[in-house]
């Protein structure tokens, strides 16, 4: 690897074979937005791009949790070009087309990760940093301009950027940036639930979420051979799921997030899920053969050997910079795994059980599953109340109570600390002032969202004389935290 330095913005590059390939890094995600700018950062990537002309070689951006990328693929000189061309967009975004490009945006309607990772993310930190995963926020046309003037300044300049290359820097390149210091990212948020526990949510199949060292080749392993058990064992002998997949999070120096995922055969998702968990024990109990062991390490080595994966080492390399993140080389990494034995396996991944969040799809009404002590694992939920507090209490229109069993059951409360709801299921959702992350106003009524992924609605539709309520929500909840509904949202 070589690095250099242009224009304030460290530059990380490699020979490859192949066409020149640049990625501009800049150190900001989702994770540095909040719900009521949740979008911003994919905005600010918008505008930029916007103003790009028609270009004849491959290019894109992108926004993940944690970073931001313009990316293209062509000879030097149209990698010269394209980079110019974003970092004067980037000095200078085109606010004027602000609203186009949330209009873009809400047809994209992409996020930044899978829908299983997402709610787990969702799950295991709240409607907060990672845990914005899974939300789609206010709408792109609610993100207040200030928002993305101090997103721009903040992030997109010299001083959090870097720059990967797949050889060496052209004739030319600049990259005309402001300058500014290293942007300091806010300490994460603590997880607001540590597992092990299991959670209904609308996702395509289950999935496994383990707190986890991204660097610890012993975990690496763990998962990939659970994966590999998976494969055998729900795919091929019974028959149940296509694929499993895995990602991995990045949370923290040291610190991340590693998921195990399956799709599922419609019908089956108890069953995948039951099978999914009962892998993971097993392996939390027991030693790995040492050929499961050696399969793994040998796919290892021939993916990290191959050339065609320089590419990636150099993009690795340059964002484990950003994030201050230790980076390990394909050779350290293999060094590491050939001293890896079975029992660290099971040691490793038998601690990371100890954070598990089982994910499972809404079809699965109940399950009973043990943890590796052999205590129930628990169910978890957006609220531990068993009852609704004091305060006043609205209930559904008459009318509504009078034809529906279900509507008599459900009540609301908002009193000075906060707002609580009690659904026709009997379970109680809310959560006090303090927590709240964004109030969507309707005529008449307003929604509340809450950290822990909860939101309460107090709606004329729902309830019934709302006025006090609506009074005492606008008095105890910042007026930023405010917003409309999106025009961009469909309706019915």
């Amino acid at each position: 690897m070589h690095h250099d330095l242009i224009d304030g913005v460290p530059v990380i590059w490699t020979e490859t074979p192949g066409p020149l390939e640049a990625t501009l890094m800049f150190g900001c995600g989702v994770q540095d937005e909040t719900f009521r700018t949740l979008g911003v950062t994919h905005l600010v990537e918008h505008l930029a791009m916007s103003t790009l002309p028609r270009l004849h070689f491959d290019h894109n951006a992108s926004v993940s949790l944690s970073i931001t990328d313009f990316t293209c693929s062509g000879r030097p000189e149209q990698v010269v070009d394209f980079l110019a061309r974003v970092c004067a967009a980037l000095a200078e975004l085109p606010l004027e087309r602000i609203e186009k490009e949330a209009g873009v945006l809400a047809a994209e309607g992409s996020g930044a990760a899978d829908p299983v990772t997402g709610e787990l993310l969702s799950i295991r930190y709240g409607t907060q940093g990672l845990g914005l995963a899974s939300f789609s926020g206010p709408g792109a046309d609610r993100i207040p301009l200030e928002a993305v003037r101090e997103t721009v300044a903040r992030h997109f300049h010299a001083g959090n950027a870097v720059l990967a290359l797949t050889g060496p820097p052209p004739e030319g390149l600049r990259l005309p940036l402001p300058s500014g210091a290293r942007t300091a990212r806010a300490p994460h948020p603590a997880p607001r639930n540590t597992g092990p526990s299991w959670h209904r949510a609308d996702v395509p199949g289950p999935g496994l979420l383990l707190a986890c060292d991204l660097n610890d080749q012993a975990m690496l392993l763990a998962t990939h051979i659970l994966s590999q058990r998976l494969t055998d064992t729900v795919r091929h002998e019974h028959g149940l799921s296509y694929d499993v997949g895995g990602t991995a999070v990045y949370v923290g120096p040291g610190r991340g997030e590693r998921v195990v995922q399956l799709d599922v055969r419609e019908g089956q998702e108890k069953r995948v899920t039951e099978l999914l968990w009962q892998e993971a024990l097993r392996l939390a109990a027991e030693e790995p053969t040492e050929a499961e062991l050696a399969e793994e390490r040998e796919a290892a080595r021939e993916f990290l050997t191959d050339p065609r994966t320089l590419d990636m080492e150099v993009a690795e390399r340059a964002a484990d910079q950003l994030l201050d993140e230790t980076h390990l080389d394909a050779a350290t990494k293999l060094a590491r795994q050939a001293e890896v034995t079975p029992a660290q396996v099971r040691e490793v991944f038998a601690a990371a059980m100890e954070t598990a969040l089982l994910l499972v799809p809404c079809q699965v009404e109940q399950l009973t599953l043990g943890r590796p002590d052999r205590s129930a694992l628990p169910a978890g939920g957006c609220s531990e109340r068993s009852g609704l507090p004091a305060g006043p209490q609205f209930r559904p229109p008459l009318l509504a109570r009078a034809r529906s069993g279900a509507a008599r059951k459900v009540r609301l409360v908002v009193n000075a600390d906060g707002a609580w709801w009690q659904d026709e299921d009997g379970q109680v959702h809310g959560f006090p002032y303090s927590e709240v992350v964004g109030v969507e106003v309707h005529d008449g009524g307003r929604i509340l969202h809450g950290l822990g992924n909860c939101f309460v609605p107090v709606t004329p539709e729902l309830f019934s004389g709302l006025g006090t309520a609506v009074a005492a929500i606008d008095a105890a909840v910042p007026e930023a935290l405010r917003y409309p509904v999106s025009a961009l949202r469909a309706t019915g």
